[in-house]
């Protein structure tokens, strides 16, 4: 699934595998500090270890942010993004995991406000270096018809 794909170019079943990024104490300390959100989870290593978890943990709209930026390669200017839905936080992520996201195309539809477009659902699933799910969600695209 790559360069500029039409509405009716998409075929649902059709699946991709990102490469790899390991998430790092660093990128944990760079969006707690981009969102404000400093809660002991993801910052205080000594609270952490009487906790369940026993480690810190990156936020869950870290992993949100990486895995869509994993799943961004060819530009395709017949698509635009038009949001996310089905937003989970399945596992939690800690400093030296490795995440690599799985994209599906789950559906087609048609978009009654624009009969020009039409909507594809991609399907994303967010997994560990042990192929555990950490995350899912579904991307809605607007893309435009042929004709």
């Amino acid at each position: 699934m790559t360069g500029d794909l039409f509405f009716e170019e998409f075929e649902v079943g059709a699946a991709r595998e990102t490469s790899g990024r390991t998430i790092t104490e660093a990128d944990i300390v760079l969006h707690a500090g981009q969102t404000g959100d400093f809660y002991p989870h993801h910052m205080d290593a000594e609270w952490c270890k009487t906790q369940p978890f026993g480690q810190r943990m990156a936020h869950g709209t870290l992993i949100f942010s990486v895995g869509v930026g994993l799943t961004a390669g060819a530009i395709n200017s017949q698509a635009m993004s038009y949001g996310y839905d089905r937003l989970r936080f399945v596992r939690p992520v800690f400093i030296g995991d490795t995440i690599r996201v799985r994209v599906s195309i789950k559906e087609k539809r048609d978009d009654a406000k624009r009969p020009a477009h039409g909507v594809v659902v991609e399907a994303l699933e967010v997994v560990n270096q042990r192929g555990e799910t950490v995350l899912v969600c579904e991307h809605l695209l607007l893309v435009n018809r042929k004709s």
